[in-house]
């Protein structure tokens, strides 16, 4: 049996962080503790470094099948692991949609065949996620979806959403809503407020995300349903949640990193990287979403990772697309703002990005233990450098963070007790 053998770093666990030492045989963690030895075991030599549990990124955007162009299975797996992620889950904005079993199984196929991090498909809700009529969610299921969602677009429809929530739940699924009323975005493409007047161009409100996210809290707690709620990036979404989690709604939601790093300053430059829905927000959002991450409100971190050619960047602000390539970034990003700038604990970060994923879905991994899977990242936190996006091994360069100093890079990324990764 393969066996592998990490010593000497500090393993972030869910009661501190602690000097342990960890035998894996095969996909398994065997054992934990100090001063382990095993001959037939390959040594990692983790001094210097912290050891979470593989990271799991539940919102990713691998543009496969249909526009490989941006992204594909293979070039987003590697970017995955080079970023800390074992699992990632592919949202169903593909071409054609993933809205049945073919395509699911597909993914997974593929995935496999690549071999890195494992994948994990996102069904549609609806058929071509066009939101008329419900996606066949259990044959999804079986073939290996772990979630539905039309993310991409929002399911307008009240009664639609009330089905799809019922019918998810029946098959052990949970929805996954993007929140955005298109009435009120109505060809916005950033924050409204003083700098989209300042730069000339169109604003979305915040009101556009948290009339949807309302709705959706209000249907899951009439239906007694869950329902999670995709990148929320403003101040009112976190008091609606929090005031929600605090009556019982089943209710758990994300945010991004851009979310909580950046605020719409960043626009007046008209950098299209920095064009990303929903948009980039006010200080205050930032504050208040560092608040939700804190207090737990905000239940895990996301990239929504969104890699788009450069062309589709390389133009006016207006006519660009969409999204930042964040999956690469993720984990320094988060680090250095909110376990570096003492908003969250180690121990908080990696259930933010690892423990609460894999509860919210159902999904093996999220913690370090005896007898769990070998899913593991290491990272020396202490190390510092400059976000390039020439070292990305995504398609995808289209960031905002380029020239920016982080901390904690990753060193390995294990997956199923196999490293995939290896820092050079």
């Amino acid at each position: 049996m393969r066996k592998l053998l990490i010593k000497g770093g500090m393993a972030v666990l869910e009661s501190g962080v602690f000097a342990r030492d960890i035998l894996v045989e095969g996909d398994t963690i065997a054992k934990m503790g100090e001063h382990l030895e095993d001959a037939d075991a390959e040594v990692v030599d983790a001094r210097g470094l912290h050891i979470f549990p593989g990271l799991i990124d539940m919102h990713v955007h691998l543009r496969e099948p249909g526009f490989e162009y941006k992204e594909d299975i293979a070039s987003g797996s590697a970017a995955a692991v080079r970023g800390g992620f074992t699992q990632i889950c592919c949202m169903p904005n593909t071409q054609p949609v993933c809205d049945n079993a073919a395509i699911v199984g597909y993914i997974v196929a593929r995935a496999k065949e690549v071999g890195l991090c494992k994948v994990r498909p996102i069904g549609a809700i609806t058929n071509g996620e066009q939101g008329e009529n419900l996606a066949e969610m259990g044959k999804m299921k079986a073939a290996g979806a772990v979630a539905v969602s039309d993310d991409g677009r929002p399911v307008s429809d009240a009664r639609m959403m009330r089905l799809a929530m019922e019918y998810a739940s029946d098959f052990g699924l949970v929805c996954l809503s993007h929140c955005e009323d298109k009435s009120l975005v109505d060809g916005g493409v950033v924050n409204e407020g003083y700098n989209s007047t300042l730069a000339g161009l169109k604003g979305i409100p915040r009101a556009a995300e948290e009339i949807m996210l309302a709705r959706e809290i209000i249907l899951a707690e009439t239906l007694h349903k869950r329902v999670h709620i995709c990148h929320v990036s403003t101040k009112g979404g976190v008091q609606l949640l929090r005031e929600a989690k605090a009556r019982g709604v089943r209710v758990t939601a994300e945010t991004c990193p851009h979310y909580f790093t950046l605020t719409d300053d960043v626009i007046v430059n008209y950098d299209a990287n920095t064009k990303v829905n929903p948009p980039i927000r006010e200080a205050e959002d930032v504050a208040a979403i560092k608040e939700g991450l804190r207090d737990g409100t905000l239940d895990c971190i996301v990239t929504d990772h969104a890699p788009h050619h450069r062309d589709e960047k390389n133009c006016e602000y207006n006519l660009a697309a969409f999204g930042i390539s964040g999956i690469e970034t993720s984990f320094s990003l988060s680090y250095t703002a909110l376990v570096r700038g003492g908003v969250l604990t180690l121990e908080q970060l990696a259930r933010r990005m690892s423990g609460a994923p894999a509860q919210i879905l159902g999904l093996e991994g999220g913690s370090l233990r005896e007898g769990g899977a070998a899913d593991l990242m290491l990272a020396d936190l202490e190390e510092k450098y400059v976000i390039d996006p020439k070292d990305f091994l995504s398609k995808g360069k289209n960031t905002p963070f380029a020239g920016k100093e982080v901390y904690g890079r990753v060193k390995y990324t294990i997956v199923d007790g196999n490293i995939k990764y290896r820092a050079e």
